[in-house]
């Protein structure tokens, strides 16, 4: 199969970044442009392909031999090109053509990331191939090149050695806060379609691919994620609870508490989005590793038979780490894809995936076929526990249930196996149609994400006693976050218990708040008050 044009320029650049020692920049290169499999990956395979035998058995015979094939190839269209004359056989020419303006070009804008090579837009190479010939109409002399200074006095590069171009690239170290991704295949992006939609000829609906995790600006809510439209609240809500452990009980920098933690600065809360986030990857991939998603901008491979493309999937670069502080480093780099790209809630979404893999998520449901994201675009309970929980199991009582038919035929439910640190209140059990066990009730921090309505929001407190409190007289406050409310304020509702529920079974509970019947499952015959704001009905 020929080579394309752009995969031989690219491993142009490659083989001169790679030779001249570039590591931080031919990683970044390979993380913004990544490799296919059309790359080529042999220096002496790019010289056959680029037809300059020739020139590199000539390059070599001299004193100091130039030590990049780019080089090569620039120094020979600097000096022999004379009068548009070229000195050389047609055959040997013809793909310089071809190549040489993709070449520079890439260079030109690879360079930019480079300490090395300042641009002089002066010298900038203006390409234009015309009648078959080629025109480097503002071309640098070789003086001005400093030629000079890009050669080695000794090379070793026997034909026979055939070095791959993969092992002199190196990846960033942890230090440099740079790593290799993979690009997207087709097989890969089918699977994820129909996990997350039932069939790879399904799309994301508008509502998923235009919504991020953007903060909002009202003072005494700048913690809370908003949401722009209804469908994908169960991620953002998930995402929302880790944000708030982050804010409220890990951050050791801040001498605020309380509800000054809710008031973080821009970057405060974009440091503890990146944790969050960080802490749902890790946790999906058992705590030994975690996979990344990120658009690169640019197709990794052409959709072909049973898959709709949506400018999505065929773009995505993927990055795989083993600790925990890698992953963060990670995130961090790429913070703004999620934070206030459009694509960022199916980014985090995916990364999820990953992370567990397909494999497992299937395996975690009671039903392999279920989808992630089901009807109108809301996400599913086994989507919500693989974001709070790390599995995707489709039921949220206490450990696996074995279900008897009645015909000899046992059918295990799949649940929450241990304590999280994020809890789960669900209106559906008020109506005795599920039920959630104390492991979600319970959690390891007062936040709980809540079901209601078919929509997620969150609830949380400021003291973690008010888990472990045995007085059956307590009162204590909760806070209530919805990010697609439209919230201006911040909501306060104050729950007790014990004496005071003699009050509430006086009331009409025809006009019971539908939270105040989640609070209930977790808080029996509790009593809320909403402290002069107005309920949510």
């Amino acid at each position: 199969m020929a080579a394309s044009v752009e995969e031989v320029s690219s491993s142009v650049v490659r083989e001169y970044l790679s030779r001249k020692g570039l590591k931080k920049t031919i990683a970044c290169m390979d993380e913004e442009h990544p490799r296919t499999e059309a790359s080529i990956n042999n220096r002496s395979r790019l010289r056959q392909i680029l037809k300059i035998e020739g020139l590199y058995r000539k390059n070599k015979a001299q004193n100091s031999p130039l030590k990049t094939l780019l080089e090569i190839i620039v120094k020979y269209h600097i000096e022999d090109l004379k009068d548009d004359r070229i000195a050389c056989p047609d055959s040997d020419c013809l793909y310089f053509h071809q190549t040489i303006s993709s070449t520079a070009h890439s260079l030109a804008v690879t360079s930019t990331i480079m300490n090395d090579i300042k641009p002089n837009e002066s010298a900038m190479p203006l390409v234009n191939y015309k009648h078959g010939k080629l025109r480097v109409r503002t071309w640098p002399t070789v003086a001005e090149l400093s030629m000079n200074e890009m050669v080695l006095d000794d090379i070793d590069d026997d034909d026979d050695q055939q070095q791959d171009l993969h092992k002199v690239s190196i990846q960033r170290t942890v230090a440099e806060h740079s790593y290799i991704g993979c690009p997207m295949d087709q097989n890969t992006a089918m699977e994820l379609k129909t996990v997350l939609l039932g069939s790879s000829l399904n799309c994301f609906s508008v509502e998923w691919r235009n919504q991020g995790f953007t903060f909002s600006e009202t003072h005494d809510l700048r913690y809370g994620i908003v949401q722009k439209k209804g469908g994908p609240c169960g991620i953002l809500a998930s995402l929302q609870a880790f944000v708030l452990k982050k804010l409220l009980f890990e951050n050791t920098e801040s001498s605020n508490t309380g509800l000054q933690r809710l008031r973080p600065s821009n970057i405060t809360r974009r440091k503890y989005l990146v944790l969050a986030a960080a802490e749902i990857l890790w946790r999906a991939g058992e705590e030994k590793q975690a996979t990344v998603v990120i658009s690169s901008g640019r197709n990794h491979f052409t959709p072909t038979g049973h898959y709709k493309s949506e400018g999505l999937l065929e773009k995505i670069t993927y990055f795989t780490v083993d600790s925990i502080k890698d992953l963060q480093l990670l995130l961090e780099q790429h913070i703004e894809q999620f934070e206030t790209g459009v694509f960022g809630c199916i980014l985090l979404t995916i990364s999820a995936i990953l992370s567990r893999s397909i494999e497992k998520v299937r395996e975690d449901m009671d039903v392999p076929t279920t989808t992630l994201i089901g009807a109108h675009g809301y996400c599913t309970q086994e989507l919500v526990n693989l974001l709070l929980c790390g599995r995707a199991v489709s039921n949220v009582f206490d450990n696996d249930m074995e279900l008897d038919s009645g015909n000899g035929n046992i059918t295990l439910l799949k649940g929450i196996k241990g304590h999280c640190d994020i809890g789960f209140l669900s209106l559906f059990e008020h109506y005795n149609i599920c039920k959630v066990g104390a492991y979600l009730k319970t959690p390891r921090y007062p936040i709980w994400v809540v079901c209601s309505e078919s929509h997620f929001s969150v609830l949380f407190g400021l003291q973690r006693e008010l888990l472990t409190s045995q007085d059956k007289n307590q009162e204590f406050d909760l806070y209530y976050y919805d990010g697609l409310a439209n919230q201006q304020e911040e909501i306060r509702l104050t729950v007790s218990f014990g004496n005071s529920a003699v009050v509430w079974k006086d009331d009409d509970t025809d006009l019971i708040a539908p939270l105040e019947h989640c609070i209930r499952t977790r808080w029996n015959d509790a009593l809320v008050n909403w402290n002069d704001t107005e309920p949510i009905l």
